[in-house]
């Protein structure tokens, strides 16, 4: 099923980020390429937040985030409450990171998962739904720090 999608990558994931808005739009999707439009060095914490934002807004109810390892844009995408960013390497963590944590978005590292791996795991993430029941409570409380209680 078609989805609206929003993309963003620095510089170390330009590639891994063309390739996929070119297969994204074969799929069917609207992406909305939120940049870096070329290999020219730039802040990965700038398009983290740019991505972050529109999902947050809701221009797109689901992102991808890449950067040359994945971990600082993931890190500055959680940055924002209505954001939940999972760092994915492979198809299952993709697909747990949607089912148990309705995680809306996920990043990948450009230099570290190929292209095929890409596509599997935003297959997974987009073809997966939230599980809700138990993992509700959860997902609650990563939305509300606040109502979270001290461990037993």
């Amino acid at each position: 099923m078609p989805r609206s999608i929003a993309i963003a990558s620095d510089h170390a994931a330009y590639a891994l980020k063309a390739a996929l808005v070119e297969w994204l739009h074969a799929e069917g999707h609207a992406v909305q390429d939120l940049g870096t439009n070329g290999p020219d060095s730039v802040d990965y914490p700038d398009f983290g937040y740019r991505l972050a934002e529109a999902v947050a807004k809701g221009d797109a109810p689901v992102g991808i985030a890449l950067c040359g390892s994945g971990i600082g844009i993931s890190i500055a995408v959680n940055r924002n409450p209505a954001c939940r960013c999972a760092l994915v390497d492979e198809p299952l963590s993709a697909e747990l990171a949607r089912r148990h944590n309705d995680a809306n978005v996920i990043a990948m590292g450009g230099r570290l998962v190929g292209l095929d791996m890409a596509k599997a795991c935003v297959t997974a993430f987009l073809t997966t739904e939230f599980e809700g029941g138990r993992h509700q409570r959860r997902i609650d409380k990563l939305t509300h720090p606040s109502s979270a209680k001290e461990p037993a």
